[in-house]
């Protein structure tokens, strides 16, 4: 080595004097949302701040009774706030679980360490897709270039001399080469890198979108309506001039209660987290770990699933499977000494690893090397042999071989059979000053052929089997030989035949190329990260697999960034799921999870927005007769607990296969908007005219009836298909309500004052004709294709 600070790094004492002083890489990332976001995001909203107001008044001027609509917004609350920090700690060990490490030298020798443990001074070893883990020194560089676009935008890798800055963040790209680590823990980048990442790239939730816009369109109305709820129920208790008569100032608070309690979907958001958080916990249990919480609906949503062959389709795991010599037995005996030289790089890649177990020897002296490149497709060493000095190169057949035809296709026919083959030959004469040499011109004599075997992954073909099923297109995205590459994927089933992305010279050929062909070989870096703009471009939602450094940016720029668990440091900060044993096969789980979620919610959003609807119908017609209003709080807490709240908390979680289709929020609309308009004027008919010629209270208590079962028979119809279990939770809604009415004192407690009598058929038969009216409606809608039960 070239600077004496790289002969052996650290001491143990060194090291162990610098993490007690404080001069260690403490990270200080959180890996998911702190407890205080949690309980603000599921306490302090708009519409639990008007439910709030409601109940203080109710508490202070009314019947506590009718401030039983409370429980629902604090169990609400209570249940998203407790998924959601489940969630958050299974993920926070799950991250720790996902953790990258650094290689350094300490007392000589190279050991892998947790980012936290480097400390200031220690001695990096850098190769090919190591993340820098702190701010650092190069002292020796071996064509050592750094990918710096994550902190500056700059996409072409940088190359770095002796005496070169490198930040945190950054990731080796091509070369190797050591560093001292010059910053640490808050003095570096390394604390923000992930949090920087994280903030820029926000996957796009159609199910979060389409609340956040719903909740809107309400801020925007309740205002107007709430201030002509309060106005309607002064003029129907006789005006101002007589609203301290007979304490009817109360009643009209109580009435105007009852019309905002109406109004608010108090547990949608709280049940859209709920079905996340939900989601996320299944799926860490199963090694998957969720970094943004909406990442589980976008799979649902995506029909593109690009994929590298290493690392996904294969175990990534590769093995020396022979070698075949190309020259005669002394240049055979000499190879065999070029390939040790080549393995003995401890900064050398995983080639470099597998050379090194199979080949060793005393016998040479390395001179310079070449590092590999991505961009070259192979790497090169001088080494003295006894008094002899030669030049080797080794790296892809297709450019070490290009002069020699007839060993060329040799190789190929072996890459043919799913083999990844390299080929090593001895430069006549010297190679050429630079990292970077061209072997256009430089004579080369072939030596031998290195065949390395990959495994292919037991469950591959079964989950390409099934996202074929799905109709998500597959396309296999490699920087290996397009041969290899082919036979791999005829392997699997993958149609057609394999493209040598690096013939593709402009976007124009790629975007053809991707338009027809599933499998690419020799994919260069940028080419993934310009075929993913390109299918986004052509409307397609993209999702990108990947572990090597290369897939890193085109990841970052997917809709979906799916990193395997040995992917490198950079990788995984970039992704927003990461399958933490490596196992390919966890995709269809979380299809599944995300169909679930995007199916569910949307089904329970239609519920609640059709109490929604109706709220508002009755508020505004009750204001507008100058009419008492048609319920007390508290039975409308018990028709929404009943027929809303409660069945939505088991649907929200029940299996649903159905296959995503855009345009979840206009469904909802178009679902709800006309099934709350039925179910409101049912109430209206039910009580307009009742409302005089009977008590009050019993008046109210047969519209509550009403608004029961045309709300049953909303729940009825959107748990269609009805399975025994969905049958047993029907059965189980109407029984409860039944009970209430009918057990003094529930009934004492809800104000549900029934008799038989004609009124109370009158209610009962208005409810029947209200749900087929619903029932009306959904066969309507299932003929225009609004299908909400094909799961």
């Amino acid at each position: 080595m070239t600077d004496s600070r790289t002969s052996a790094g650290l001491t143990a004492a060194q090291v162990a004097e610098r993490r007690a002083d404080g001069r260690h890489n403490a990270q200080r990332q959180a890996s998911s949302r702190s407890i205080g976001d949690i309980l603000r995001e599921n306490i302090f909203t708009l519409f639990n701040g008007i439910l709030t107001v409601c109940f203080v008044a109710v508490l202070l001027l009314g019947d506590l009774r009718d401030g039983f609509f409370y429980g629902v917004v604090v169990a609400n609350a209570l249940i998203g706030i407790v998924q959601e920090v489940r969630a958050k700690l299974v993920l926070d060990r799950a991250a720790l679980l996902a953790a990258p490490e650094s290689r350094v030298r300490r007392g000589g020798e190279v050991v892998a360490v947790p980012l936290e443990d480097v400390v200031l001074d220690d001695l990096l070893v850098l190769r090919p897709g190591d993340q820098i883990p702190a701010d650092a020194e190069v002292v020796e560089s071996t064509g050592l270039s750094v990918d710096e676009s994550l902190l500056t935008g700059e996409s072409d890798p940088v190359f770095k001399d002796a005496g070169a800055q490198l930040l945190s963040g950054s990731h080796v790209a091509t070369g190797t080469g050591y560093a001292i680590v010059t910053a640490v823990g808050a003095d570096s980048y390394a604390s923000k890198l992930t949090s920087e990442i994280k903030k820029h790239s926000l996957v796009r939730s159609e199910l979060r979108d389409a609340t956040n816009r719903i909740l809107v369109y309400l801020s925007w109305i309740l205002g107007p309506i709430i201030i002509v709820t309060l106005i309607g129920r002064v003029l129907a208790y006789g005006g101002f001039s007589r609203l301290f008569e007979d304490e009817r100032w109360r009643r009209a608070l109580i009435d105007a209660v009852a019309a905002v309690v109406g109004m608010i979907p108090e547990g949608l958001v709280l049940l859209t987290s709920l079905a996340f958080g939900v989601a996320a916990i299944q799926l860490a249990s199963r090694k998957v770990l969720v970094q943004e919480l909406a990442a589980v609906e976008v799979l649902a949503r995506v029909d593109v699933l690009c994929l590298d062959k290493t690392g996904t389709l294969t175990d990534g795991e590769l093995a020396l499977e022979r070698t075949e010599p190309l020259g005669g037995d002394a240049l055979a005996g000499q190879a065999a000494v070029a390939l040790a030289a080549f393995g003995a790089d401890d900064a050398g890649n995983a080639t470099a690893g597998i050379l090194a177990g199979a080949f060793r020897s005393d016998g040479y002296t390395v001179l310079r090397r070449v590092p590999f490149s991505s961009a070259t497709k192979y790497s090169g060493v001088v080494v003295r042999i006894g008094d002899a000095e030669s030049s080797w190169v080794l790296g892809a057949p297709e450019r070490v071989l290009a002069d020699h035809p007839v060993e060329l296709a040799r190789a190929t026919a072996i890459a043919a059979t799913g083999r990844r083959t390299l080929s090593l030959a001895r430069a006549v004469g010297p190679l050429p000053e630079g990292a970077h040499i061209e072997l256009a011109g430089l004579p080369l004599e072939p030596a031998m052929l290195v065949v390395l075997g990959e495994t292919l992954r037991p469950e591959a073909a079964e989950t390409l089997g099934y996202f074929a099923e799905q109709d998500v297109r597959v396309v296999v995205m490699s920087g290996d030989n397009p041969v290899t590459v082919g036979a791999i994927a005829r392997a699997l089933d993958l149609p057609g035949d394999a493209v040598d992305a690096s013939a593709l010279a402009t976007d124009e050929e790629l975007d053809a190329a991707l338009r027809t062909a599933d499998v690419l070989g020799r994919v260069s870096p940028e080419q993934k990260r310009t075929a993913v703009g390109l299918l986004r471009a052509q409307g397609r939602t993209v999702a990108m697999t990947g572990d090597g450094v290369n897939d890193a940016m085109a990841i970052k720029d997917a809709d979906l960034g799916i990193a395997m668990g040995s992917a490198t440091a950079a990788t995984k900060a970039v992704s927003r799921l990461v399958l933490l044993d490596n196992r390919f096969d966890r995709l269809p789980g979380v299809l599944a999870s995300g169909r679930r979620v995007i199916a569910n919610v949307e089904r329970v959003s239609n519920i609640f927005l059709a109490k929604t609807v109706y709220g508002i119908l009755l508020a505004l017609v009750s204001a507008a007769l100058l009419w008492p209003f048609p319920f007390l709080p508290r039975q409308l807490t018990l028709v929404s607990s009943l027929a809303i709240g409660i069945p939505s908390f088991f649907l929200a979680l029940a299996p649903n296969r159905r296959i995503y289709t855009p345009g979840v929020l206009p469904r909802i609309l178009k679902y709800s908007v006309p099934t709350g308009l039925i179910a409101g004027i049912a109430a209206v008919v039910s009580y307009a005219p009742i409302y005089r010629s009977l008590p009050l209270h019993e008046a109210r208590s047969i519209t509550t009836v009403t608004l029961f079962c045309v709300s049953l028979w909303i729940l009825c119809v959107l748990t269609r298909p009805l399975t025994g279990v969905r049958w047993a939770l029907l059965g189980a809604v109407a029984a409860a309500f039944t009970l209430v009415c009918v057990i003094p004192f529930t009934a004492e407690f809800f104000q549900m004052h029934l008799r038989l009598s004609g009124g109370l058929l009158w209610g009962v038969a208005v409810g029947a004709v209200g749900a087929a009216g619903i029932e009306l409606f959904y066969r309507f809608a299932k003929r225009r294709e609004l299908v909400f039960d094909r799961q």
